[in-house]
């Protein structure tokens, strides 16, 4: 797994999302969210409130990342279950889910978005390596896992991204210690398949809005289970 590596970590970030420049970035999210409510799409909003406020790009993605719609927020919290969860089969969205947690456990800069997901800026982009980070963050959702009672938990891996089959392994190996069936699927269409499933663990705002139900588990576990996290809590903006 080579070296220490902290998933996510960027120099930039202790000043971009510091304490002097998050007064700013909770104006930017409030002008932002004020767009997305009277109708402006995504995009060109985030680029006139990024302008607007002179973000810096990594800024900028990371509104776009926490900021919804009224309505997006309602779908999403609406889907969200919290109880009755003994026996049932979860769905992972397993890069989405185990990357965000690597970098929670490197003490990198993670996001609590305002519909309650965390997310994180490390990104993909087709390559991925197993870290000091990986097999802890493993743990942590199976042991979460388990206090739920699940029946089973069925991952979703992303076939074309390097290094998918040896997470695989290693999502097998370490389910050898818990007391619920655990398949792990590579396959090229992760999000369209979670997109019409029930039980889905992701943060991804698109299979949010398309599944039939959703556990936030990275909240869980990021906020009661890791310490020192460092995050930016966006839930705090202007959504009631």
């Amino acid at each position: 797994m080579g070296g220490i590596v902290k998933r996510g970590y960027v120099s930039s970030d202790e000043q971009e999302f510091g304490p002097k420049a998050i007064e700013k970035l909770y104006k930017a999210g409030n002008d932002l969210f004020y767009l997305l409510n009277n109708g402006y799409k995504i995009k060109g909003a985030s680029i006139f409130v990024g302008n607007h406020y002179l973000l810096s790009e990594r800024q900028r993605m990371a509104l776009v990342r926490v900021v919804s719609s009224r309505e997006a927020i309602k779908i999403r919290k609406n889907k969200e279950i919290t109880h009755d969860l003994e026996g049932i089969t979860v769905n992972i969205d397993g890069f989405n889910t185990i990357i965000t947690l690597e970098v929670a456990l490197s003490n990198s800069l993670v996001l609590k978005s305002m519909d309650g997901t965390i997310r994180d800026l490390a990104g993909l982009r087709g390559t991925y390596r197993l870290i000091e980070q990986t097999e802890v963050a493993i743990i942590h959702i199976f042991k979460k896992l388990e206090e739920y009672k699940i029946g089973a938990a069925m991952f979703y891996l992303d076939a074309p991204v390097s290094n998918s089959g040896r997470l695989k392994q290693m999502i097998l190996e370490l389910s050898k210690d818990f007391n619920f069936k655990v398949q792990v699927n590579n396959i090229n269409n992760v999000d369209t398949v979670l997109e019409s499933l029930e039980n889905v663990i992701t943060s991804d705002a698109i299979i949010l809005n398309k599944c039939k139900s959703s556990i936030n588990l990275n909240k869980e576990i990021i906020e009661n289970k890791i310490t020192n996290c460092w995050y930016v809590d966006f839930s705090l903006l202007h959504c009631d």
